[in-house]
């Protein structure tokens, strides 16, 4: 270490005498007696400018202040400005409450730590039919309020979110406005600022500064969503439904980064994990509502991601079940420079507002990614968003009726069959085909009936019925078809039904909510007796009578049971195909290809089962 020595003391000559020592500091008094006088000079004859503030260093936000100096009086040396510590304070007396309203959202806010209390969607309910509140009251209690700030010190970070600001507007303010709240005490100085307009996005600016210096504070909304209702603790489960679902286990955590979006399950999220790249959003979300933010300079962006826990009973109906841990996702945004603002979206995920907020591009415009990829139509997309569209004009067609969400699921599945009749003849000629060949194929099998199973010469008996096959015209998948492509429309619809926020609480007759089972299971029932009638109206190409027992008993039981705990918008699609179906067969049958192919199926059944065809399952005219 180097020393450092007191200039007042007498410096030691090298020999150590007093003469030596006494020259020194003769020598250094005249120095000091010359400099003093140049000194005071100089402030006579030149009095001293008023120093200017150094250049800012070109930011699109603003920086941290510097101690500036003091003009100097003349003949005074220069002072430097009062520390932040010796600032007077900037406090509230007692806690208040700021409520900001527009058409879409009403935020209550608090000045203890200045977060949001309440975040409620006007024009959506919960369970109970009051108006949705996107604050989670349970976990918010436990993990922290939306708004919140974090920081890399818990200390500091409890701090921050409890001590009472001092706000610029308490009681009602009308959006399109703005609610400043400020906190100055003991060289901590912050400043948030919340402008509102008419949509469902609030801009945040955040500030924090110790001592002067910037705080790394990030904005974060820690702890769930408000529809995630099994956190609530209630007397009777399920409220008006009868069937409470696990909200939580849908939730995500989404994002867009460099322009490409991913998305993660709530059970894969690290907690605290710090994520410096250049997010255009980040957002959590589950089936129907989201809380996203966006940075303002998303190369600057910081992200922390949250994870905790709740334990909640297994099967969310029975309090008494085994408890298990519910995962409460949250997230943290800022700006690496230390001055945060960011835009906050809470709200649905409905198409339309999603589609119209972006993030910032390159150029520092609203024109990047917007949040539409927040709805989770998957691989299905290409399938889903049309279907979705269609069901949204024809419901806008119809009106804004309360049962016309049902009634567009039933046009769009009628079209759809329609649509679907020619490969369904197309099917239904293919399976005569089938039985009229019947015979030969079976003389074929009985040709090689002596064969075992891994005999090599079985390969030669397939051939020769895929030869007879080409020669008769029969694609032995045609009677696979219709279900093939019937298939991946319904996969799209479940994806609709549990993405579309639209068709959430959306009623039909006796169905409370189109996204919900239906409470009296009668779709699942007419879509088992359906199925059944179906199958036992169709005649069966050469199809073993075991296999045909199976098919007629056992596949109406498992997709109707299947729908059970479906959405029951789901349900209404499946059962109203299954009704049209019927009808279809029911006319196929009186045709001329229904008729042969019926005497076909009996004559067969009579040849092969004897006096037992009757106790055979076989369609009927």
């Amino acid at each position: 270490m180097p020393e450092f020595r007191n200039p007042n003391l007498q410096t030691q000559g090298s020999g150590g005498g007093s003469g030596s020592g006494g020259g020194d500091m003769r020598g250094t008094l005249i120095v000091s007696m010359l400099a003093l006088v140049a000194l005071f000079g100089y402030q006579y004859f030149f009095k001293p400018k008023p120093a200017l503030p150094a250049p800012t260093q070109a930011l699109s936000q603003p920086q941290a202040p510097q101690a500036a100096q003091m003009p100097a009086a003349p003949g005074q040396p220069a002072q430097v400005a009062a520390s932040p510590s010796a600032a007077p304070g900037i406090t509230a007396a007692a806690e208040t409450e700021t409520t900001v309203e527009n058409e879409n959202v009403k935020i209550v806010f608090t000045n203890r730590g200045a977060q949001a209390k309440h975040w409620i969607l006007k024009k959506y309910s919960d369970s109970a039919g009051k108006p949705l509140d996107m604050v989670q009251q349970q976990a918010s209690e436990r993990f922290g309020l939306p708004l919140s700030l974090f920081t890399y010190e818990p200390a500091l970070t409890a701090q921050l979110n409890q001590v009472l600001y001092r706000p610029s507007a308490t009681g009602f303010v009308l959006a399109p406005n703005a609610v400043t709240f400020h906190y100055a005490q003991n060289g901590l100085d912050v400043v948030k600022t919340f402008r509102f307009d008419t949509s469902y996005v609030v801009t945040a600016e955040v500030q924090v500064r110790r001592n002067g210096l910037p705080v790394r504070a990030l904005l974060s909304w820690p702890a769930g969503l408000g529809d995630m209702e099994e956190f609530k603790p209630q007397t009777v489960k399920g409220g008006d439904s009868g069937y409470l679902i696990r909200s939580s286990a849908n939730s995500i955590f989404a994002w867009s980064l460099d322009g490409k979006q991913d998305s993660e399950k709530a059970s894969k999220v690290s907690g605290n994990a710090t994520l410096d790249q250049p997010y255009e959003y980040a957002a959590i979300a589950d089936l129907y509502f989201a809380a996203a933010l966006l940075p303002d300079v998303p190369a600057r962006a910081t992200l922390v991601t949250l994870h905790n826990t709740i334990d909640l009973p297994s099967d969310l109906n029975d309090p008494n079940s085994q408890k298990k841990p519910a995962d409460v996702i949250g997230l943290a945004v800022g700006d690496t420079g230390g001055y945060t603002r960011v835009r906050v979206f809470a709200g649905p995920k409905a198409m339309d507002v999603l589609t119209s907020i972006h993030a910032i591009s390159a150029d520092g415009k609203a024109t990047g990614q917007n949040l539409e990829p927040l709805v989770q139509f998957t691989w299905l997309t290409v399938i889903a968003k049309p279907l979705y569209l269609a069901l949204r004009f024809l419901h806008d067609f119809l009106g804004n009726g309360a049962y016309n969400w049902g009634w567009a699921i039933i046009i769009v599945t009628v079209i759809f069959n329609l649509l679907m009749l020619p490969t369904r003849l197309m099917m239904m000629r293919s399976s005569l085909k089938m039985m009229r060949i019947q015979p030969k194929v079976e003389a074929i099998k009985r040709r090689f009936a002596h064969l075992k199973m891994n005999d090599p010469k079985r390969v030669e008996m397939n051939s020769e019925m895929m030869a007879l096959y080409k020669t008769e015209g029969v694609n032995m998948y045609g009677g696979c078809l219709p279900m093939l492509v019937q298939m991946p429309l319904f996969f799209a619809y479940y994806r609709v039904l549990a993405n579309a926020v639209e068709l959430r609480q959306a009623h039909w007759f006796w169905l409370t909510d189109l996204s919900s089972p239906d409470p009296w299971h009668i779709l699942p029932i007419i879509i088992i007796a359906s199925m059944f009638l179906v199958q036992f109206l169709t005649p069966a190409p050469g199809m073993d009578p075991a296999q045909r027992r199976m098919m007629a008993f056992m596949m109406p039981v498992i997709f109707g049971f299947s729908m059970w705990h479906f959405a029951s918008g789901l349900a209404l699609y499946w059962g109203t195909g299954n009704l049209i179906n019927l009808a279809m067969q029911l006319a196929i049958n009186q045709s001329k290809m229904g008729k042969e192919m019926h005497a076909i199926a009996a004559k067969r059944a009579v040849k092969k089962n004897g006096a037992g065809a009757a106790r055979t399952i076989q369609g009927r005219r």
